[in-house]
């Protein structure tokens, strides 16, 4: 028997065991899917900490790189190049603790007076009804109404305790769920943290580990597509956070200034609190505006209403006119596009998908206009001039 026939066998032999394995595995996904749904969602929550840790360090990584580049670039001191990194991670996390507590530190004691104030009218409310339900009493008409209703006050009386009865157990149940699931989250907090610190302090090493590892095990021409691919998502998620945090800025301030201008109280915290919440597209500023509706209607209903208006307003121009421009200004993506990936992204993945959307869709619109570029033998295509300048 050849050498080459030999060959062509052991190629034909790997090529049927591949696609047997391939197609024995579809079938035991056919005959198993709840089962191996179920341990993928287990493995999937244990490793949670972990994706948490990896997503944390990503977004931490972008301060840390533009803190690192100004933080004694050209010092020659041993001491301080070996400890440079853990300075800056230190100085990054500084930062981000400090943005918070001056947030917090308006809103909540601002939050805390305006229901403290809510709770001390309560015995004057209770006061009004009181004297309104006696007035009842002494209309002779509306008594003798009453009584000619025929009310079983026991049965009454009896499901209203069975009622209580009821949401007492299951308060208590979800109290003791929500108590567990807060545990939960603050390890798997501290677990994530952890992770991110580490992947930050030894980021090149572990660039270094990744690298060697592909050499070993890939071809070189997957490698440099590969390469390619995660250098262009790269840039453009890291691209969108930025644009997301001048964004949120922009539309804290922007409330701040018009609750000022109208008159609405707690200006200030409510502006910083929606900037933050800002950081969730489209929908972070409801949330911020759902606060500032709670503290204003403790001082004035008709002033919170106006309020909502005001933010519906705010809203709308954010979405349509500011979003759209500033995030795809720093992604490179034209505002309509960027409207269109946070609809289709919202309504496959909620919020998830609202936050990924667009650097995906972003991602997506660089490697093909990339690809056109390359099959159309042309270093630049020429631009359209109906579109957007990107």
């Amino acid at each position: 028997m050849s050498e080459e026939r030999v060959r062509v066998m052991d190629i034909n032999r790997r090529t049927i065991v591949k696609y047997g394995l391939i197609v024995l595995l579809a079938l035991f996904i056919l005959v198993y899917p709840t089962q191996i749904y179920g341990f993928l969602m287990t493995i999937l929550g244990v490793i949670m900490p972990l994706i948490l840790g990896g997503i944390l360090a990503y977004a931490l990584n972008i301060l840390v790189k533009r803190i690192e580049k100004h933080f004694f670039p050209n010092t020659k001191m041993k001491w301080l190049k070996k400890s440079k990194r853990a300075w800056v991670i230190v100085l990054s996390l500084i930062i981000i603790v400090l943005i918070l507590a001056v947030v917090f530190r308006l809103v909540i004691p601002q939050f805390i007076s305006a229901w403290t104030n809510l709770f001390k009218s309560v015995p004057a409310i209770f006061t009004d009804i009181s004297d309104f339900a006696q007035k009842l009493n002494k209309n002779s008409v509306i008594s003798e109404q009453i009584n000619s209703m025929n009310v079983n006050w026991s049965s009454v009386q009896a499901k209203v305790m069975k009622y209580f009865t009821s949401s007492l157990t299951n308060v208590f149940s979800s109290s003791l769920e929500l108590v567990t699931g807060f545990a939960k989250g603050i390890v798997n907090f501290i677990l994530a943290f952890t992770f991110a610190i580490y992947i930050l302090a030894s980021k090149e090493k572990l660039g270094g580990q990744i690298n060697r590892v592909s050499k070993a095990f890939m071809k070189e021409k997957h490698r440099e597509k590969i390469k390619y691919f995660l250098n262009v998502t790269d840039n453009m998620f890291s691209s969108f956070i930025a644009g997301q945090v001048v964004e949120a800025f922009i539309l804290g301030s922007l409330c701040a200034i018009g609750m000022w201008i109208f008159q609405f109280p707690y200006a200030l915290p409510v502006g910083a609190f929606i900037g933050i919440t800002a950081l969730i597209p489209i929908i972070g500023a409801w949330l911020g505006g759902a606060v500032g509706f709670l503290l204003i209607a403790v001082e004035s209903p008709l002033k919170a209403v106006l309020f909502i208006v005001f933010i519906l307003v705010l809203q709308q121009i954010e979405s349509n006119l500011i979003y759209p421009k500033v995030v795809g200004t720093s992604i490179g993506l034209p505002g309509i596009w960027v409207l269109a990936a946070i609809t289709v992204g919202g309504g496959l993945a909620g919020i998830v998908g609202m936050l990924v959307g667009v650097p995906i869709f972003a991602t997506a619109y660089t490697l093909l206009q990339h690809s056109v570029r390359g099959r159309l033998n042309s270093p630049k295509l020429e631009p359209d001039p109906t579109s957007e300048k990107d």
